[in-house]
């Protein structure tokens, strides 16, 4: 192995730094406080707890006094600049062994275990990973990285490399490559406010925020599976937490340990292990959630109502119980803390409560749910209806059955890039964002653990859940101005859930309507609904979905059915009919394995369901996987007595034999009686 340069390479840099005048920071230097606790408290870089100590450490300042924190970490070998993970696009972190360590081995683990090797010997690996320990402090919400190595070359002299990535919690921390610089000249006090500028411009690709919703899905199910599994396990908890109180208590430990303004999450040290039934570690827990409500601007009738299902599990004495001066719900918070509030604080809008739903349903069924009725749908099918219903900034969206309100976060990411795009005024647009979240949205669900779960997911959203109604969607007659309506209703219902449709496009002047809903429903057996609904509506496409979409918990048929609002349907209206029981996913049991084994990408899934848009919406596809030619479209009329909604419906099956066809029968004939022959079997003729 090359011997290592890194003590000069470090003091290369130093005299640079010197050289520009650029105060720095060493190992055991204080920058200040916020820095200094970051790092002490964070992960170590070898793991476990211990402090962090970056090579050098700088605290630069633009003249609008913005104070940017950097990392700079050293290596003095060749090769030892940057990692990537496998696929050459991530910066490898923390990663999993494979397998167990020999039994002689200085640092042993367990295959599973984290592994901490990447950080500790690449420099940029490891300068990121001090970013993240400082964005975890909360005193900071941006972090530059740099990676500084060298090694001898042949003349004898030390070649050395350097690269730079901002870390933010804007880009969702996802690192974003600033420059390979010669030098650290770009941190002089006269280039600052340049960097800061082109720091600004460093911004997530919506490519990237794709891939990097994904990721942070595939994390979350793991870890909410890994929590559920330690509940399993432990005999405190096994056959005594029923799912809806699994659902109650993951939800209310979030609550307690998300961040919001002028309230404090709860760290670990606020665990007493008290043994008292009205002042103990859960109580610590409930009197911070009603906290956080009042925060998040929840009416008295919300925060009532959540306490009145939270509560009676926070009270279970396993929970709070202390053994050996540790309780059960503290080792969980623990968990939580570490393992899933740093997924659901980021910018990403995401039905994140669906991921916690849909992980816990997969081991037992949800309490309410023996007819398959709550079947949350997939986030990128959400965004898929919503954007077919024409949703833009202006929309006002309601869904009558929301579930836990996943129609309601794709519609308002969609509103809010809107909003982004079209409105250039700052104070505007902010204004324009936060009546999207307040305003703009309205969502009813009858079944109380659901409804929780919707409040939470809008809170994460940034919204107090204003129009979060816990109610009988039919009940329901306020003045909300809807203009698109999202809505997978439970399929037990009345016309398998076209009652709500026809209820609710009833109460709407205009707009669009997009119903995900069990396909025969559209084929006859939608009632007198289906009917009803051509008398005002008009039919605009039918979209056969995948006989997979909900893997795992529903194996019913689906169809997307898009309407105009207010607008008859017409005996000469044309209706688009896609076949899109291929859309480019693969989908597994979820039972059986993880997220990201569950559904993958097999054929350009996200250029497939950009086609079928365009293909309804009128516009210029740009692939042609779907077409009136290979028959996967078809553009016909329907009957106005609403029974011929499906694509099958109007498949034109040609019976008439070609040529080609009666070939292919004698050849098959003629290779069967050769066999035969040879077998020695006779035939009469």
């Amino acid at each position: 192995m090359a011997k290592s340069v890194e003590e000069k390479v470090e003091e290369i840099f130093k005299k640079q730094l010197d050289g520009y005048k650029i105060k720095h920071y060493t190992k055991t230097e204080s920058i200040n406080p916020s820095i200094d606790n970051a790092l002490k408290n964070s992960v170590s870089k070898s793991g476990g707890s211990g402090n962090n100590y970056p090579d050098i450490r700088v605290l630069i300042e633009t003249s609008s006094m913005r104070r940017i924190p950097v990392m700079i970490e050293v290596k003095g070998t060749k090769n030892k600049l940057i990692k990537y993970a496998k696929g050459g696009t991530d910066i490898e972190l923390v990663t999993k062994w494979a397998t167990d360590s020999k039994p002689d081995a200085k640092n042993p683990h367990k295959a599973g275990d984290d592994n901490y090797s990447t950080i500790r010997d690449y420099a940029v690996n490891g300068a990121i990973h001090y970013a993240n320990a400082i964005l975890d402090g909360k005193g900071y919400d941006e972090v530059i990285a740099i990676g500084v190595n060298g090694y001898i070359v042949s003349d004898g002299s030390i070649e050395v490399e350097l690269d730079a990535f901002y870390v933010s919690e804007k880009n969702s921390r996802m690192p974003k490559r600033i420059a390979a610089y010669k030098n650290l000249a770009f941190l002089k006090q006269s280039n600052v406010d340049n960097l800061a500028e082109e720091l600004d411009k460093l911004v997530l690709s919506e490519k990237e925020k794709e891939a990097l919703a994904k990721k942070v899905e595939a994390t979350l199910e793991e870890k909410i599976k890994a929590i559920h599994q330690s509940l399993y396990d432990n005999e405190r908890f096994k056959n005594y937490l029923t799912t809806n109180e699994k659902l109650y208590l993951f939800t209310g430990l979030i609550m307690a340990g998300l961040s919001t303004e002028g309230l404090a999450p709860i760290v670990m040290p606020d665990f007493k292990g008290n043994d008292d039934k009205e002042d103990n570690d859960s109580t610590i827990i409930t009197k911070r959630i009603k906290a956080f409500l009042k925060k998040k601007k929840c009416s008295e009738d919300k925060i009532r109502m959540i306490a009145g299902l939270l509560n009676p599990v926070f009270e279970k004495e396993a929970l709070w119980k202390p053994i050996n001066g540790e309780s059960s719900v503290k080792e969980l918070y623990r968990q939580v803390k570490d393992d899933i509030i740093p997924c659901l604080e980021s910018n990403l809008h995401l039905d994140f409560t669906g991921k916690i739903f849909n992980s816990l349903n997969d081991w037992v069924s949800i309490d309410n749910d023996q007819q398959n009725d709550v079947v949350l749908t997939p986030r990128y099918v959400t965004a898929f209806m919503a954007h077919l219903a024409r949703t833009d900034k202006d929309s006002f969206v309601w869904d009558m059955a929301m579930g836990s309100a996943g129609f309601l976060v794709s519609a308002m990411d969609i509103m809010i890039k809107d909003a982004q795009s079209k409105m250039k005024d700052k104070d505007e647009l902010e204004a324009k964002i936060r009546n999207i979240k307040e305003n703009q949205l309205l969502g009813i669900e009858i079944l109380g653990n659901i409804y929780l779960l919707a409040v939470l997911n809008m809170i994460l959203m940034g919204d107090g859940s204003s129009n979060m109604i816990n109610d009988d969607s039919f009940k329901y007659n306020g003045n909300f101005p809807a203009n698109v309506f999202l809505l997978n209703p439970p399929y037990s219902a009345p016309g398998k859930g076209f009652n709500f449709v026809e209820k609710a496009l009833g109460q709407m002047a205009n707009g669009y309507a997009c119903i995900l809903i069990q396909e025969n429903a559209g084929s006859g057996q939608g009632d007198v609904y289906t009917k009803k609904i051509l008398e005002k509506n008009t039919l605009l496409a039918s979209i056969h979905m995948p006989d997979k979409l909900f893997t795992g918990k529903s194996s019913v048929q689906t169809a997307i059915y898009l309407f105009k609002v207010a607008r008859p349907h017409e005996e000469d209206d044309i209706v688009t009919f896609v076949d899109f029981s291929f859309d480019g996913y693969g989908r597994q049991n979820r039972k059986k394995s993880t997220q990201e084994v569950n559904l993958k990408d097999i054929d350009n899934a996200a250029e497939r369901y950009a086609e079928v848009e365009a293909i309804v919406l009128g516009k210029k596809p740009k692939t042609n996987y779907y077409t009136e030619k290979n028959g996967l479209v078809i553009k016909d009329c329907i009957s106005l007595n609403g029974n011929d909604w499906t694509f099958n419906q109007h498949k034109n099956v040609n019976t008439l034999p070609t040529e080609e066809d009666f070939k292919s029968a004698v050849n098959n004939y003629l290779a069967w009686k050769v066999s035969s022959i040879l077998r020695g079997e006779e035939f009469d003729d």
